[in-house]
């Protein structure tokens, strides 16, 4: 027996291995759940913005009913670039700062929402959203299936989304906008697990609470961006217009 493990050195290796791992599951588990509380907590900022503006007509008609409406529609995609290209530079709090401000702007972009929809089916919708995301994101953080070939393929439907968006613009095909809403569906249905398994494996406890804080800050952008397509998807799938 104790020519097995001379000097008892494997048994204390294998526990002192056990320890380690639990000290990293555990670290795993409340950077992912910092993750979830950042995108949840952006969401209900996003949420109560968009309510007040679309509730309070000296805010959305001067927004929806002049040329700012391009600066509003426009404007979370400069965050979205600066947040992109600047985060190594930026501190923590600053990146955190920089978002939550970009989830105000994207709120007063989606008060939109609440003009053109009924409320009840906007309610059904994020309820059915939220189901579909929370699902995936499981899913995401579970399997033991490698992600990154489907990631590739979603960033190419990604790119066609853009670009079939961008030509609805100036043609309004409805049969064109039913097309991207049906595979924007899908396509942000799959980056929900793919970018869940992504944030998941980006995390190391060496890199520190700063660098760590940073990237639950960028994962949760990820997982926002994620839900709120996936929400404006569906709206345009089976929201209901206020007549």
């Amino acid at each position: 027996m104790w020519n097995q493990h001379p000097n008892n050195q494997q048994p204390y290796g294998a526990f002192g291995h056990g320890v380690d791992q639990a000290a990293f599951d555990q670290g795993l588990r409340q950077h992912m759940l910092r993750v979830y509380n950042f995108m949840v907590l952006g969401l209900a900022l996003t949420g109560v913005v968009a309510f007040l503006v679309s509730s309070t007509p000296a805010l959305y008609v001067p927004i929806f009913t002049t040329p700012l409406k391009w600066v509003v529609m426009l404007a979370p995609l400069a965050f979205i670039m600066v947040l992109s290209w600047r985060f190594e530079r930026m501190s923590a709090s600053g990146l955190q700062g920089l978002f939550w401000a970009f989830c105000a702007v994207m709120g007063v972009s989606m008060a939109s929402i609440f003009l053109v929809f009924t409320g009840a089916s906007v309610a059904r919708v994020f309820f059915i959203t939220s189901a579909m995301f929370a699902g995936m994101s499981l899913w995401g953080y579970t399997t033991k299936s490698d992600l990154s070939k489907m990631g590739s393929f979603l960033a190419m439907g990604l790119i066609g989304i853009v670009i079939a968006s961008l030509v609805n613009i100036f043609v309004g095909s409805s049969a064109l906008q039913f097309a991207i809403s049906v595979i924007g569906v899908v396509v942000f249905t799959g980056l929900t697990a793919y970018d869940t398994q992504r944030i998941k494996e980006e995390y190391a406890e060496h890199y520190g609470q700063e660098t760590n804080t940073k990237l639950a800050v960028m994962g949760a952008l990820s997982l926002y961006l994620n839900f709120i397509n996936l929400f404006q998807m569906l709206m345009q799938l089976m929201g209901q217009r206020d007549e």
